[in-house]
């Protein structure tokens, strides 16, 4: 408990930092004060992370539904305009530097001040003058006289603009500069996500295939992550897509909701209308662990897809089929268990393994395994989480080996937190079995 809450204060001064960080160069730096621009911004950095931490723990705190929908949108897609200004800003801080001396440069220089001019003694004769009169003056002119003015030169008009000029002028450059690339680039990766996700094609040659299974097509479908943001209508597009390769075998791999079959039963229905020669299959993702892992293995069932917990099946064109609960499900005592799923089987027939997370990959080349589908990683979703994937998982995307083990990641069909990929776009993968033998 007291390591959790001393998490939890790190993690709420991290975002009270940065957020202070956007303010000052968004809304204090580029508004003057007390104007109803700054007061407005200041607003928004307070009521933006306020919403992004509301939209993350509605679902577990037992929001109804709809208020999920309404504070998911703003408060998800903040999470990532929020981490693209932070970039943008932390760039900004090299190039500001350069752009003000630049602008000193071209600043047109002040002109010189002029020396005074004395000019030469003008003898003046002396008249009679009434008594009252003001005495004749001899000598310079009055620096006051009315006809010459005062002698002192005025201020060129062309001097340089003051640096606190220049500074906003720079501010407002690299601000809004950092906002338009902030936002174009979720704008960007948030159609890629709402479009639905592309299909990819990778063959993989397995030793152990016979001739029959060559060309066999499985279809992997992994992290859907329906919730309070993508919906039925996503499903549809990635049934729809599906379909569309006329797969003999569909495999979901995990993640496909984040919610309750309550909220997300219907979302889930077009599931049902998945076609493929062999039937389509289901194994839990850590999430599915969050949502009430058992309620919704049993309504899949009912959609028309066959979970795999811990078990395995013949496919008729010469493959053994296994899949495992993810390890999330230690938790609640339904974690992987491969001595179950793929123990006393014949090790001459080849065996694909359908897991959630890459990271059983050693567990399944110590059982035989001869081809592991997973997804769980997105691929990074957004840029750089690339980086902190690699960290976590032995294979963030792609097909590579592990002994006599294939390990193929797809990035996923749809995303989980803010709907948005940059730098890992959503797929959905046909693996095509090649045999050695053809």
């Amino acid at each position: 408990m007291v390591v959790f809450l001393l998490v939890l204060v790190v993690v709420l001064a991290l975002l009270g930092g940065v957020h202070w960080y956007v303010w000052r160069r968004l809304v204090r730096d580029v508004t003057a004060p007390g104007g109803l621009p700054r007061r407005l911004g200041t607003a928004a950095v307070v009521v933006l992370p306020l919403l992004s931490l509301a939209a993350l723990v509605s679902a577990r705190a037992g929001v109804p539904f709809p208020v999920q929908q309404v504070i998911a949108w703003p408060g998800q897609m903040w999470l990532a305009v929020l981490l693209y200004l932070v970039l943008a800003l932390v760039v900004g801080e090299a190039v500001r530097p350069l752009l003000r001396a630049r602008l000193a440069r071209r600043a047109p220089a002040a002109a010189p001040e002029p020396a005074p001019v004395v000019p030469e003694p003008v003898p003046v004769p002396v008249a009679q003058t009434a008594p009252d009169s003001a005495p004749a003056t001899t000598g310079p002119a009055s620096a006051t006289d009315a006809t010459t003015g005062p002698t002192d030169p005025a201020p060129a008009k062309d001097s340089a603009p003051a640096d606190p000029s220049r500074r906003l002028f720079v501010s407002r450059v690299v601000g809004g500069t950092a906002a338009a690339v902030a936002l174009g680039t979720v704008g960007y990766g948030t159609y890629g996500v709402l479009r639905g996700p592309r299909v990819k094609r990778v063959t993989v040659p397995l030793a152990k295939i016979p001739r029959a299974a060559h060309g066999y097509r499985i279809a992997v479908v992994s992290d859907v992550h329906l919730g309070p943001i993508l919906g039925r209508a996503h499903t549809q597009r990635i049934v729809d897509a599906v379909n569309s390769t006329q797969p003999d075998l569909i495999a979901i791999v995990g993640d496909l909701v984040d919610g309750t079959v309550e909220d997300l039963g219907p979302a889930a229905e077009p599931l049902a209308r998945l076609r493929a020669r062999h039937g389509s299959f289901f194994v839990t993702g850590n999430h599915e662990y969050f949502s009430g892992a058992d309620a919704w293995v049993d309504h899949v069932r009912e959609l028309g897809l066959r979970p795999l917990r811990n078990e395995r099946l013949e496919i008729a064109a010469g493959f053994d089929l296994a899949g495992v609960d993810d390890v999330a499900g230690e938790s609640e005592g339904q974690g992987p268990d491969f001595g179950r799923a793929l123990g006393d089987r014949d090790r001459a027939r080849a065996a694909v393994l359908l897991a959630h997370q890459p990271i059983v990959v050693h567990d399944a080349v110590r059982h035989g395994v001869d081809l592991q589908l997973s997804g769980h990683t997105h691929g990074g979703q957004l840029w750089p989480g690339n980086l902190l994937a690699e960290l976590a998982n032995p294979t963030v995307a792609g097909l590579e080996r592990y002994g006599d083990t294939q390990l193929y990641v797809s990035r996923g069909a749809g995303a989980w937190g803010p709907p948005v990929r940059v730098g890992a776009p959503s797929d959905i993968t046909v693996v095509e079995l090649a045999s050695k033998q053809a």
